[in-house]
């Protein structure tokens, strides 16, 4: 008695899946091996914020900009900070240096944090005037400048240096609650794009 040989199977199936791949393809649809990933499409364009309303903004006092750390780099955003009218040069430069700073301390709106802005300036630190020797532009942090880290000092130096607290040139003269020289900080294009890889750019002032 003869055994019986296997049975062939058709190749018809496996002609089927390279017709199956084309059909797919020209639907527009890539065929895969392995499942993918992209997570949720991404609700607002990182680092990209609605214009604010200016009037509605100056209505509620002077309109100043602060740096925000946005992905890897310094961005500007718009605030406001609160300086009585008639207020004497010397004492304004010092009202808008702790109403920027606090508004650097204070958490980012929920429509910045989905745009990916944070900060690293913690809340409590205050800034007062030059004493007696010190250059009249001084501001003394109650926190050593060389205490605060990279990117909190980098937000600060560029945030005072382009406002009515320096003397807009770029650079804001730094120092701290106690005799530590002081030191002339810059606001560079590498702090504004590289905050958090070293210290700001400083220079000692000698003689003060």
């Amino acid at each position: 008695m003869h055994a019986l040989a296997p049975r062939r199977r058709s190749p018809r199936p496996l002609l089927l899946l390279p017709l199956l791949a084309l059909a797919l393809a020209g639907c527009g649809i890539r065929s895969t091996e392995v499942p993918t990933d992209f997570g949720p499409a991404p609700s607002r364009v990182r680092c990209a914020l609605s214009e604010p309303d200016a009037a509605a903004q100056t209505s509620r006092g002077l309109a100043v900009q602060v740096f925000l750390l946005c992905g890897s780099s310094l961005v500007a955003v718009d605030r406001t900070v609160r300086v009585p009218d008639g207020t004497a040069d010397s004492e304004r430069r010092v009202l808008v240096a702790q109403g920027l700073l606090d508004q650097l301390a204070e958490a980012p709106s929920s429509a910045e944090r989905e745009a990916g802005y944070q900060t690293y300036v913690r809340g409590g630190m205050t800034v007062s005037g030059p004493r007696p020797k010190d250059p009249e532009d001084t501001l003394r942090l109650s926190t050593a400048p060389a205490e605060l880290s990279a990117y909190a000092l980098a937000q600060i130096v560029c945030t005072f240096s382009d406002s009515a607290a320096a003397e807009g040139d770029g650079s804001v003269i730094l120092g701290g609650p106690d005799t530590t020289p002081l030191r002339r900080y810059d606001c560079t294009d590498h702090v504004r794009s590289a905050p958090g890889t070293e210290h700001p750019p400083s220079t000692e002032l000698t003689g003060t």
